[in-house]
């Protein structure tokens, strides 16, 4: 069964009062997603993948290295990106649940320190890639960078929030200030609920 393009959780135009517009959201969905989700249909037809569940997809390209990433990998990786990268915003302001908050200034000591290291994180991933608050394999919170479209089902950890540093998601936007992207994005864009949902069915 192919994939499809999955329809934004909210209109195009649902963000602009935090800081992302209609315009990349249109290049951002409507163009970039919409290729992976072409072209890794393309790649996957007639393969052992083909029929295959996303996630099984992303981890057994990517366990089968750099053949396997050159197309299938990327393009089924950065599909599942975008599905979760959606989800994780809201067109309206989410206060962070208690118990994920209990839980970040556990891991991180306060919420400012976790946004610190998480905008660090992103601004310091050298080209294109994400950052991510994962559960890791031992039960703990961390922050992470992948290049490109890798992502936390390469390693076995559950994403709870993920964001986009790929130029073309901010560009738009706010040009080359990909750090001021991240504040806004943490500051105004997340969906806490969502994070807090991913984290209790982790």
């Amino acid at each position: 069964m192919a994939f499809e393009l999955p329809d934004l959780p909210y209109a195009h135009d649902a963000l602009e009062g935090h800081g992302m517009s209609k315009e990349t959201m249109e290049y951002h969905h409507d163009l970039h997603h919409k290729a992976y989700v072409d072209n890794g249909n393309k790649l996957i037809a007639g393969t052992e993948w083909e029929g295959k569940a996303l996630e099984e997809i992303v981890k057994g390209t990517y366990q089968k290295g750099a053949v396997a990433q050159n197309g299938i990998f990327n393009n089924a990786s950065q599909h599942w990106n975008h599905c979760q990268f959606w989800e994780m915003m809201s067109p309206r302001k989410v206060a962070m649940p208690s118990e994920l908050e209990a839980r970040v200034v556990d891991a991180f000591g306060s919420v400012d320190k976790f946004k610190e290291e998480f905008g660090a994180a992103g601004a310091g991933q050298f080209g294109s890639g994400w950052c991510w608050l994962v559960v890791d394999t031992d039960g703990t919170l961390k922050v992470t960078k992948t290049e490109n479209g890798v992502n936390p089902l390469c390693f076995n950890q559950t994403a709870l929030l993920g964001c986009d540093v790929w130029e073309h998601s901010y560009y738009i936007d706010f040009r080359n200030k990909r750090p001021a992207y991240l504040t806004n994005f943490l500051d105004n864009l997340v969906n806490w609920e969502n994070v807090a949902e991913r984290l209790s069915n982790a």
